[in-house]
């Protein structure tokens, strides 16, 4: 057993007998290797952040705690193939670059043989237009609907005309035509849906706001077929 497969295996060792703790001469016995190598090995999943405690004395060792652990995640090659499509088709969507961050952190929990399926699956995929460029707002948006926080924007509409205006923002809704920031335009005292390509200028005031709901935006004006992705990732 390679290094990489053992620190992989002690914690799931560790896991399986939380919250009790196992000793690092039970684990070497396990492994095959001195009790000095699991203590190293040990020392270096703590410095990875890996919540593992020692406790000294008899009956102690080590353990993991199971309230901050999570069962490990494995996808298979066409469940990785899938994200990292979505994320190629999408393009400038908004949360992009947290996206492309994710898949990375996902694969390199994945074992190598999937990963080298996964790479060879998607070897075969290819696009045939240019991947959109993010608009240049679109950061500035991300962080206000994040934080909940009004957002001052310059906006030219579908006339080409300017207009200066403090939006609290709600959701992004995306079209065939784009993505759009949707929320209730001050200037306007209604709900509005403001393309991101057409915000020239944003920035994100200190002002902290209760976002309105897309029921109330869209009241006086329903968006056909709007899906809202709220089941994808239900709230605790």
């Amino acid at each position: 057993m390679n290094r990489t497969d053992r620190l992989y295996a002690i914690v799931e060792a560790l896991r399986a007998r939380a919250p009790r703790p196992l000793r690092a001469v039970e684990l070497a016995r396990r492994f095959e290797v001195t009790t000095r190598t699991v203590e190293r090995d040990l020392a270096a999943l703590q410095q990875t952040g890996v919540p593992i405690w020692a406790q000294p004395g008899p009956g102690g060792g080590y353990g993991l705690d199971p309230s901050s652990t999570m069962p490990p995640l494995n996808l298979t090659p066409d469940e990785a193939t899938a994200i990292a499509v979505a994320l190629a088709a999408a393009g400038g969507m908004p949360f992009a670059g947290a996206g492309r961050s994710a898949l990375q952190k996902l694969i390199a929990v994945m074992p190598p043989g999937q990963v080298a399926a996964a790479g060879r699956l998607t070897a075969r995929m290819a696009l045939t237009t240019d991947e959109p460029i993010a608009p240049e707002a679109t950061a500035q948006v991300e962080e206000a609907i994040r934080d909940n926080r009004a957002i001052e924007i310059d906006y030219l509409d579908r006339n080409d005309q300017a207009t200066s205006r403090t939006v609290e923002p709600a959701a992004l809704i995306g079209g065939h035509l784009g993505w759009y920031m949707l929320g209730f335009c001050r200037l306007r005292q209604d709900g509005r849906a403001f393309r991101l390509d057409r915000i020239k200028a944003a920035h994100v005031t200190a002002e902290r706001i209760t976002p309105r709901t897309l029921e109330e935006l869209v009241a006086n004006d329903p968006i056909p077929g709007l899906r809202p992705l709220g089941a994808l990732v239900p709230e605790e």
